[in-house]
Formats: C-alpha cells, structure tokens, sequence
C-alpha cells in the first residue's frame, strides 16, 4: 500500500475539523444545510446536466462498458429525483443525539448510551454522479464530513455537484471543507492509508472494484463485492405475475445490484412458465441462457448455459434460467451461489414463502414482488449510501442509521467503583429511567 500524501492528510484533517463543528450544530440546523444544497443543485441544473453531457459523450467516445454508461447518465429526470431524495433527508429523523440507553447505576450516578457521527466517511464510486449527491445530503444530516472519489469517467458531473453542495453550504455559514472531491487514481490508493483520519470506507463499484478497496485498507469498509440475485419461481405462482415481476426485476435497471441474474423455475410451473415469459423477455432484448431442462422446454429459443452462468453479475440485459426440482432445491442454489444481497420468491402458498425468507441468507428476502425494492429511497430512507451484504448491522441498504455510532455518557457525584467491592461493597440499582 502507498503512503498517502501529506497534503491529502492535511486536506482530510481539515474535513474532520469542520465535521466536528458541524456535528455540534443543532437538527434544525443540519436540516437547513441540506435544503440548501437542494436549492443550489436546482439552480445548477443546467450546468450539471452539460457536464453529465460532457462526460456521456467522452464515455461513448471511449467505449465505457454497457453497465457503467447507464449509471452514469444524469438526465433532468433523474437530477430531479435526486434532488427530491435530498429533500426527503431534511424530512427524516435526527439520528444524532438520540438517547438508546438510560438507566440509574446508584442514586446519583446515572448512565446514557447517545447516537453521534462516525466522523469522517470517505466514499469511493464508479460512474454514479448521483450517489454523491446521496452520500452528501446523508453525511450532512448526521453530522460527518465526507471525502468523495468518484470515476475518470464522471469527473465533470461530480465536479459541478460538487460545486453547487459547496454553493449550498456557504449560503447556510458552513465550511464547505465538510465535503470535498478528489478526481485521480492516486488520492484514490492515498486516501485508503488514511486509517487516522477516515472512520469508514464506503466503495461503490463492481465486485472487483470494491475487493479491491477491501483489500487495500485498514479502515473498516462498508459494502459488498458482488450482486447477484435470484428469483424463485414455485411451483403455486400466478404465471403472469410471475413473469411480470421477473421483468421488472430483470429490466427495470439492469446494471443494478439489486436486478436479478438468475431465474430458478420449479419442474411443475417449468412447462406453463417458461413458453409465457420467454417471447417476452426476448422482445425486451434480454439474452437467455438456460441450463439443459429449460433448453428442452422452450427449443432452440436461448442459449445453453454454463456452470459459469450461476456464479456471474451481469449487470445488463442477460439472465440465466434454471429449473429446480423443488423448493429445497431453488434455496440450496441460492445459498450457494448467492452474494447475500437480494433474493425473491413468487409464489401463492405462503407456507413455502416462509420457508424461503426464514432459510434463504440474504440481506433482503422478498415475497411476490420485485427485488429492485432493495433500495434506501424506496424503503424511506431519503437515500443510501450504500448496499452491505454483511451480516453484521448495518445490513442491506443503508441510509442515516448506518453514519452514527454511539458513546456513553457516565454522570456521577464523586462516586467511586471502591465504593461497590469488597466484604461490605454497596449494591448498584441498574434501573432504568424514562
């Protein structure tokens, strides 16, 4: 690992130095920092979308893979969703100073276990422009300053982000240091050495991307490497719904970690299922490779599948199909070549649902519905700032409960622990308070 620059640990230094006075502000305060980075993003807009422009064009110039364009792609659409998450941060729960604990040691002496940020985050991201505006507004909120690296490719859209977050912070009277951008490879592996001043690393990217990260640091690291999911469909599943939620999980946003990469079928819907939904996963341009079973029910329509299929994020418009002999089956492929990030059943018999959610190990575990729902925004979160697949909490999509950890807060008169040893030491109370 390289030595990071001096210059890079003062710059980090000075981001910890304004979370600290961020972090003393009150709720409100934080709040009105991050509405005001919403109003300064809107009256960005047409300088951000140039950018993201800029930097499509130069992507496709340069032949950037399929997955990573369409993460990149920052359309006024999109910009004004982001910006509406920001404002649904404002909306949420102060997460800090929130009192977890309160209990009563002996009269007069009185315990709190209270919520207060990690310090100092530093996120690193491949093509998503939008993720920084997410990890910005959720930094804000709890109180951390935040050190973002974004990729070659969308260093224009982060740095006109970056510029109107700033904007927004400087018309509230706050340091704008509490987020700053790096932009090259070198701060990247720099920023990795700084375990004294960085808290938690937040890698958002491809698998080996983020093994990478993982490998390279001695800062605890917040993420997962791989996304593959699966969706099972049971032998009691309502065709249509079926195929219409594999769609969506499939095509809604391919390049997600949350889309599916492949479908387990059970041999006794196999013969109804497959010839419904494969002419319409072909109209919807996706390549199907299907293992020998599925071969024999729909011909020559799809591709053979491999061993290597199974094991495979795709993160574009390609699924593997798989029929199972049973329920047992589907959950023993899926625990095996699964990264624990999101896994479905279709089915109408919820005694095989509960048997799928209580032994399938994943993060999210979902029933008749799609596994793009794996996401901060849409669970009411505001935002994420990422995705951990750990088992540890936090796990899943992870917004503001994920930026805070906690300290205890002793209070005491003069006590002292003599008091509570020995032949004649004094009981403690342990009783908890309101």
């Amino acid at each position: 690992m390289l030595t990071s620059s001096p210059d890079l640990k003062t710059l980090t230094q000075q981001t910890r130095s304004a979370a600290r006075r961020l972090a003393a502000l009150s709720g409100e305060a934080r709040n009105q920092a991050v509405g005001a980075i919403a109003l300064a993003l809107e009256a960005a807009a047409p300088e951000i979308l140039a950018a993201n422009a800029a930097d499509c064009a130069a992507a496709l110039e340069e032949g950037l893979a399929k997955p990573l364009y369409g993460r990149l792609k920052l359309d006024e659409t999109k910009l004004r969703g982001v910006i509406a998450g920001v404002r649904d941060v404002a909306r949420l729960a102060d997460p800090v100073g929130q009192v977890q604990l309160h209990r009563e040691l002996d009269t007069g002496l009185v315990l709190k276990r209270i919520t207060c940020p990690l310090g100092v985050l530093g996120v690193i991201f491949e093509s998503r422009p939008d993720a920084l505006v997410q990890i910005a507004s959720l930094a804000i909120k709890s109180g951390n300053g935040v050190i973002l690296k974004g990729g070659r490719e969308a260093v224009r859209s982060c740095e006109a982000l970056t510029q109107a977050i700033h904007q927004g912070l400087r018309s509230v009277d706050l340091d704008p240091a509490v987020v700053r951008l790096l932009t090259t490879r070198e701060e990247t592996v720099a920023l990795l050495g700084l375990d004294q001043e960085v808290d938690l690393i937040i890698p958002r990217g491809s698998n080996v991307f983020v093994r990478f990260v993982q490998e390279n640091t001695r800062i605890p690291v917040l993420g997962h490497a791989d996304g593959i999911c699966h969706l099972y469909v049971d032998r009691a599943a309502d065709v249509a719904q079926a195929v219409e939620i594999a769609l969506d999980a499939k095509t809604n946003y391919p390049s997600a970690c949350n889309a599916i990469e492949t479908l387990l079928v059970h041999e006794a819907i196999a013969p109804k299922f497959l010839p419904a939904m494969v002419p319409v996963f072909q109209s919807a341009g996706v390549e199907l490779r299907g293992d020998d079973r599925t071969q024999a029910l729909v011909g020559a329509a799809i591709e053979p599948a491999t061993e290597a299929d199974w094991a495979t994020e795709y993160s574009d418009l390609v699924l593997a199909i798989r029929v199972v002999d049973s329920l047992e089956a589907a959950i023993a492929h899926i625990n095996t070549y699964g990264s624990r990030h999101t896994e479905a059943i279709a089915t109408q018999d919820d005694a095989a649902a509960a048997t799928f959610i209580s032994q399938v190990d994943a993060a999210g575990v979902f029933h008749n519905c799609s596994t793009r729902f794996a996401d901060g925004f849409r669970y009411g979160f505001g935002a994420e700032v990422g995705i951990s697949t750990q088992k540890m909490p936090p796990r899943g999509p992870v917004g503001l409960e994920g930026l805070v950890t906690y300290k205890y807060q002793l209070v005491g008169n003069g006590h002292i622990v003599n008091t509570y040893s020995g032949e004649h030491a004094r009981p403690f109370t342990h009783r908890n308070l309101a």
